[in-house]
């Protein structure tokens, strides 16, 4: 897939990186449909936030569709989902 990538202070590309895999049971892979870069970004992207690494990716904020669920998950495949920060997703209407 890809991915936009933080490569250091205002430094970023788009990169192919590794599709996601279901690790644990409650997973869910959600393919995106649209992303956004947001104000917390701008920090991440000017090198306000010490934590980053290069190749960390952006975009925290997104919607898109069910690809793929754990074995404890209950939706279903092809759900739309909304991404809010510091919230948990959500089963779109």
């Amino acid at each position: 897939m890809r991915a936009l990538t933080w490569n250091g202070v205002n430094d970023l590309t788009v990169e192919r990186v590794p599709d996601p895999q279901i690790i644990n049971r409650q997973d869910a892979i959600v393919k995106v449909r649209l992303s956004s870069v947001c104000g917390s970004d701008l920090h991440l992207i000017g090198g306000y936030m010490p934590a980053m690494e290069r190749g960390d990716v952006l975009g925290h904020e997104f919607l898109g569709d069910i690809a793929e669920v754990g074995s404890s998950r209950t939706a279903q495949e092809s759900t739309g989902v909304v991404r809010k920060p510091r919230r948990r997703a959500e089963e779109s209407s």
